[in-house]
């Protein structure tokens, strides 16, 4: 069901295929030039043909809105209520401020902190509904002060967005909704339509398309990341329990077939014990054959000999999610430099940072936790450098300034510094 493999076994395995295919990219390429043409003709188009759905008016109604959060089951209500808490007290602590520096003379420097003023989030649909992503994304750019937030999503057969999206967004205070997905709707966003007013940054996932129509228009507008498949990587030893070890496991292979559940082990005794458990839990799953065949194609045990080799490999894979299970699970965090997120201990499994306890959930995939990070606050500002010189201050300077430039050939930038105190300007 899932292959074991020794350390140099895994690290030799062939380097996985790029998620895209030209095929794909043509195709987003295609729609996103197509929207850019015809703008909400191509919308409608879209949606009729790859979500079956007629779309007259995009814009989800405030009746709707309220309608899907006055019928939700009331205890649920309370869950993402406390949830959105949680997630905006931990983001609380990102705040960034500006600053600013004195010189002699009244000069100084600083640093100007400003929220983007228009944000979208994209939340998925289709085969399943998140709410938390709603709240993951939009409470950070509440915490950064962002003016405007819209928010698109598929819509269902009944011309509308499934109600618990629309739940959390009205607990997020997110009133501008618009039913339309794909890479037809990030052009929407990145672009504008007249239905779609264009926004300054895209955030949220998506499937493989959205991932690519993302990857297109940066550059037009902002992104958070491309994101890849979901994946975990445990790291257990003897004393952990291969019960929990498996339920972590299926708890991200049953998001996508290209899930990746990885385990890496110091105790050969326990790969049996947690292969027994994901036989057994795979039986009461709702979405069994998509976490089977994520465990068949892309999962792995890596058995290793002791705790610097298992650090090693967490360190090569920089995996989203890490999880602690093995003894004395503290000491090891201060040797792990790659992960998105970290999960100590065996009552701090994967699915608490996904829905309650605060930290994001919109983490860095396919390795590339060795450069980025979790969506922050500081994914929703801009940062303005502020310059004020005074005539005395600049004069001290200028030729130090002047012979830099003029070393690197730049002889109108000298120019722009002498200039000021030549005799014509004295």
């Amino acid at each position: 069901m899932i292959t074991t493999y020794t350390k140099e076994e895994f690290i030799n395995l062939p380097k996985e295929k790029t998620a895209f295919n030209s095929k794909q990219i043509n195709t987003v390429k295609q729609i996103i030039n197509d929207v850019q043409l015809r703008q909400d003709d191509a919308l409608r188009e879209y949606t009729l043909l790859f979500d079956k759905v007629d779309i007259e008016n995009f814009k989800i109604s405030q009746d709707q809105i309220d309608v899907a959060y006055q019928t939700c089951d009331p205890l649920l209500r309370q869950d993402l209520e406390i949830a959105f808490q949680n997630i905006l007290s931990y983001h609380e602590q990102q705040r960034q401020k500006g600053y600013q520096i004195s010189l002699d003379d009244d000069s100084y420097i600083g640093q100007l902190i400003r929220p983007i003023e228009r944000v979208g989030i994209y939340v998925p649909g289709g085969t399943a509904a998140y709410p938390s992503t709603v709240l993951m994304n939009a409470a950070p750019a509440i915490i950064a002060g962002v003016k405007e937030i819209a928010m698109i999503s598929p819509p269902t057969t009944n011309k509308t967005i499934a109600p618990i999206i629309l739940v959390a967004a009205k607990i997020a205070g997110i009133n501008e909704i618009y039913q339309i997905g794909g890479a037809q709707g990030i052009a929407a966003l990145a672009y504008g339509t007249p239905s779609i007013p264009k926004v300054n940054k895209i955030v949220g996932p998506g499937n493989i398309y959205v991932a690519l129509a993302k990857r297109e228009v940066y550059g037009t507008v902002g992104i958070d990341m491309i994101a890849g498949p979901s994946e975990i990587m445990i790291y257990a030893d003897e004393s952990s329990n291969p019960r929990f070890i498996a339920a972590d496991l299926l708890s991200q292979a049953e998001h996508d077939i290209l899930a990746r559940p990885l385990l890496v082990t110091t105790s050969p005794i326990i790969i049996p014990l947690v292969q027994e458990e994901l036989s057994k839990q795979l039986a009461q799953l709702s979405r069994q054959q998509i976490a089977i065949q994520s465990l068949r194609d892309y999962g792995a045990i890596i058995l290793v000999d002791n705790e610097a080799e298992a650090i090693e490999m967490i360190n090569r894979v920089a995996p989203e999610h890490l999880e602690l299970l093995q003894q004395n699970p503290e000491k090891s965090i201060p040797q792990i430099q790659n992960a998105g997120a970290i999960f100590v201990g065996p009552y701090s499994p994967e699915p608490l940072g996904d829905y309650m306890a605060g930290p994001n959930h919109t983490l860095p995939t396919s390795g590339t936790a060795t450069f980025s990070s979790a969506l922050s606050v500081g994914d929703f500002i801009t940062k303005t450098s502020v310059i004020s010189y005074s005539k005395a201050r600049l004069y001290q300077a200028k030729d130090r300034i002047v012979r830099i430039a003029t070393k690197e050939g730049l002889t109108a930038h000298a120019n722009a510094i002498s200039v000021r105190y030549t005799n014509e300007n004295e």
